[in-house]
């Protein structure tokens, strides 16, 4: 593991990871390929991947994670979010980038921060929307700004949601303005994602405000979790064990019942599946047959310990057993 110091910003870490990338020759081909397996060995058969696209490397990244998912398509599904990480205002000939990886064939337009990145929010929400619409593509939206700069911004994708009927088709990330203190604004803002369908997908970070689970669910929003950053630039955390993340998620959001815990693993799996409106997800005759035993006696076992999966099969398929992954990776 190498040493990759950036500043205590947003900016500073997006702008180390674009430059260390170049500076160490990573492979997205190579890197996306071990992630597969690394994600195999931990029992996930899906994987929602934001895909940074910018105007230093291009479309290098998208190219080498579509190949990654051509190559690994018996063992995983992959779905690519085109992620104009380093914004798309900021850097002129972004837009024209993310374009071409939606007709390369990206599934996601992605975004991030429309005021505190682009400090165009209009603008910014504008270059996300736009090419959603033209292409039939849904949207996810990493959105990191706090408190009411952040309920600003959200009061805009809902606005753009509403107008151009793309009600179940948005995804806010993170969305740490939803764990303000204001419960008032929270709730309103609660309201308005349930009304429009809007999902939210939480990391349970233990440093940054964080929506409050219990409550989404509780209004019937489709809430799921993912690894965010695994072992790259911005930190040495994540290793996809989405067990794990389960456990964290109960942690941060003070889950202490059984079904409170069940609730965090819900969020992990059936979660991500509604999420990324997976077809045939479940234990149900016809469903596609992705199954995951681990040794616990029960649920909330299974998240607290987390052990190592017995059995990983995708579609019928035996993927990975005893922990390690039957397909391999450069």
């Amino acid at each position: 593991m190498a040493a990759a110091p950036a500043g205590p910003a947003l900016i500073d870490k997006i702008d180390t990871e674009r430059r260390l990338k170049r500076e160490w020759g990573i492979d997205p081909a190579r890197q996306s390929a071990r992630q597969v397996v690394q994600s195999l060995r931990h029992g996930t058969t899906h994987i929602r991947s934001h895909v940074d696209i910018d105007t230093e490397l291009g479309l290098e990244g998208l190219e080498g994670v579509l190949a990654t998912r051509d190559a690994y398509r018996e063992a995983m599904d992959i779905e690519t979010v085109a992620f104009p990480q380093s914004g798309l205002l900021a850097r002129p000939g972004t837009l024209a980038l993310l374009e071409a990886g939606m007709r390369m064939g990206a599934d996601v337009v992605g975004g991030l921060d429309p005021c505190a990145i682009d400090r165009d929010p209009k603008g910014h929400l504008d270059a996300v929307f736009g090419p959603a619409e033209r292409f039939g593509k849904p949207v996810d939206i990493h959105l990191h700004e706090p408190g009411l700069l952040g309920a600003f911004s959200l009061e805009l994708i809902f606005e753009r949601t509403l107008a151009l009927g793309m009600q179940g088709q948005v995804v806010v990330s993170h969305a740490f303005c939803l764990g303000d203190a204001d419960t008032a604004m929270v709730d309103g803002l609660l309201d308005q994602i349930a009304a429009l369908d809007i999902g939210i997908m939480t990391t349970g970070s233990a440093s940054r405000p964080v929506p409050p689970v219990a409550r989404l669910r509780a209004r019937g929003i489709r809430v799921c979790s993912g690894s965010d950053g695994i072992r790259d630039t911005w930190g040495p955390y994540g290793n996809a064990d989405m067990l794990e993340r389960a456990m964290l998620l109960g942690l941060r959001n003070n889950f202490r019942r059984d079904d409170e815990v069940e609730m965090a693993l819900s969020v992990c799996t059936e979660g991500g599946a509604a999420v990324m409106r997976l077809p045939h997800y479940g234990l149900r005759v016809g469903d596609s047959g992705d199954v995951v035993l681990v040794e616990a006696e029960t649920l909330a076992e299974a998240v607290v310990a987390h052990p190592p999966r017995r059995l990983v099969v995708k579609r019928g398929r035996v993927v990975a057993r005893g922990g390690v992954a039957l397909v391999q990776a450069p």
